[in-house]
């Protein structure tokens, strides 16, 4: 399990630590969850453990990708549009796999309050600092 990101893009520095083996990101529109998204499908072109999947991936098979993957990190943007029920209930019961998931509704993947988190943006000397804050 990959208990942290850290990763730096022109003026931006992700710095997420990651507790749990499901970790749902929300928050509201323009706050940069795609470009956290961005940043970290990034970094996966240089570190293989991690996956990325967005809206773009909706017709390619990442369904099967996940349930055919072993110790990986999985981030899907546009949770909401990509992961139906059963595949909610897939990542629920995973235990071979970490997931960070970017969406509105947490619904059917099982969470505790402690692991919905909404993104925090932050300056620092001029660069902007994105971690994870509890959502509730």
């Amino acid at each position: 399990m990959m208990q942290e990101i850290h990763t730096t893009h022109t003026s931006f520095i992700v710095d997420l630590h990651l507790d749990y083996n499901v970790t749902f990101i929300t928050g509201d529109s323009g706050v940069g969850k795609s470009a956290l998204y961005s940043f970290i499908e990034e970094l996966s072109a240089n570190d293989k453990r991690i996956r990325c999947f967005n809206y773009l991936d909706q017709k390619k098979n990442y369904k099967t990708s996940i349930k055919n993957s072993k110790d990986k990190l999985f981030v899907i943007d546009n949770a909401d549009i990509l992961l139906d029920d059963k595949m909610r209930q897939y990542i629920a019961f995973d235990a071979q796999n970490q997931y960070v998931i970017i969406g509105r509704n947490p619904t059917g993947l099982m969470l505790e309050l402690d692991e919905i988190y909404e993104l925090s943006s932050e300056n620092i000397n001029g660069r902007t600092l994105l971690s994870l804050k509890k959502s509730f």
